[in-house]
């Protein structure tokens, strides 16, 4: 009888605790699954496996005794693989009062072979104990629906689709996915797509994506709650003496007041053209413009003398 290392099955380390060994077994569930793979013999085997595995390492009792006998295989082999000179009587189970992880008989998808005749040693009614047997003493057992796992993922989006609001189209989990991203959205959000997550089991319903909106760095503004903060170049002269510059939002174009004699780094407030608030229409944050006043090069010589003159007045 070959020894069946459960532990290697689910591609967990022999301490693993039993949360690791759910999402393990989870993972590996949904990946070979029958309504999955769709009659891939090797999948149907290896389906089996792991479904042993997690009936046996899932149950601290089950776990215990698998790795008490574990300890002692090398005994059974140097015994040639047989019987005698071995303790079976410390490891095989006797009775049908068992209580499945996997509330199902594999006899509903695979037939009648189920579990291996190692798990019929330990677990069964004795060594040797059939699965057909197994079947018969212990009755039928339907198979469990199950939702399945949610997943998590991330999408990128701009910070003009977070102003305006997008349509984004991506592929997740291998089902296309059409999103309809609302004005406003922050970054870091959290978005549940009900029922786009892992496929449920046994006909149970999928799980849900959970979407986290990232939003990529702008080049002009800078994002502060649902405030927008941004550098806006003005000359020397319009600082000095006031008037207008022009600044591209995205509203469209604005003209921006100068106040007479602004002082760089200034920060000025635009009203109602930041960010739009996410879930309350035709509410806006502001805009706030600091001043990156612009000081003239390569002056003519008139040019010099009038500052000159200009700087004698302040004296």
């Amino acid at each position: 009888m070959e020894y069946k290392d459960y532990y290697k099955v689910l591609g967990v380390e022999k301490n693993a605790t039993q949360d690791e060994i759910k999402k393990a077994y989870r993972k590996l569930a949904v990946k070979y699954h029958p309504d999955k793979t769709k009659g891939d013999k090797a999948s149907e085997t290896k389906f089996k496996e792991i479904n042993e595995a997690n009936e046996v390492l899932s149950d601290p009792e089950k776990r215990k005794k698998y790795d008490r006998l574990g300890e002692n295989w090398r005994q059974y082999e140097q015994h040639g693989g047989q019987q005698g000179g071995f303790d079976w009587s410390q490891y095989a189970s006797q009775g049908s009062g068992r209580t499945y992880s996997y509330e199902g008989d594999f006899s509903d998808i695979f037939g009648n072979s189920g579990y291996s005749d190692f798990f019929d040693m330990l677990f069964g009614q004795g060594f040797g104990a059939s699965q057909q047997r197994r079947n018969r003493t212990g009755g039928a057992r339907r198979a469990t629906v199950a939702k399945g796992e949610d997943m998590s993922a991330e999408l990128e989006i701009t910070l003009e689709d977070a102003y305006h609001g997008a349509q984004k189209i991506f592929t997740i989990n291998g089902q296309g996915i059409k999103l309809n991203i609302k004005p406003g959205i922050t970054d870091g959000h959290l978005l549940k797509l009900s029922g786009k997550g892992s496929p449920g089991m046994q006909g149970g319903t999928p799980g849900d994506l959970l979407l986290t909106i990232k939003i990529a760095k702008h080049p002009v503004f800078d994002r502060k709650g649902d405030d927008l903060y941004a550098d806006i170049d003005v000359d020397l002269y319009t600082a000095i003496l006031g008037g207008k510059a022009s600044f591209k939002s995205f509203k469209g174009n604005v003209k921006v007041d100068i106040p007479k004699g602004s002082q760089n780094g200034k920060l000025l407030r635009l009203q109602k053209l930041g960010m739009p608030k996410y879930g309350h229409a035709n509410e806006f944050g502001n805009l706030y413009l600091k001043l990156n006043i612009n000081i003239p090069e390569h002056l003519s010589a008139k040019e010099e003398q009038l500052f000159k003159e200009l700087q004698k007045l302040r004296e």
